[in-house]
């Protein structure tokens, strides 16, 4: 079986990639607001968030769905790659 996942945006991306694309582009307050998440509301870091998330299955599942969207929106609008 083949590991390759040419189909799959999130394969190769690690969780601080995501995590430091989506602050750059949307900040910490639009973030908390999107996804919900204490760590990104209070004193957020990438380090403690970064941590929590790591341990928190359903955390990152709504972080990464987020980040898909925002490769949607990016593609849509003209202002990324795809």
């Amino acid at each position: 079986m083949s590991t390759e996942q040419p189909k799959n945006p999130l394969h190769g991306v690690t969780l601080a990639q995501i995590l430091d694309e989506l602050v750059a582009a949307h900040g910490w307050d639009e973030l908390a607001r999107q996804v919900r998440i204490q760590c990104f509301a209070n004193d957020p870091s990438v380090a403690s968030s970064l941590k929590f998330l790591r341990r928190t299955p359903w955390a990152r599942e709504k972080l990464e769905s987020y980040y898909l969207w925002h490769l949607r929106e990016r593609r849509r609008r003209g202002t990324g790659p795809g």
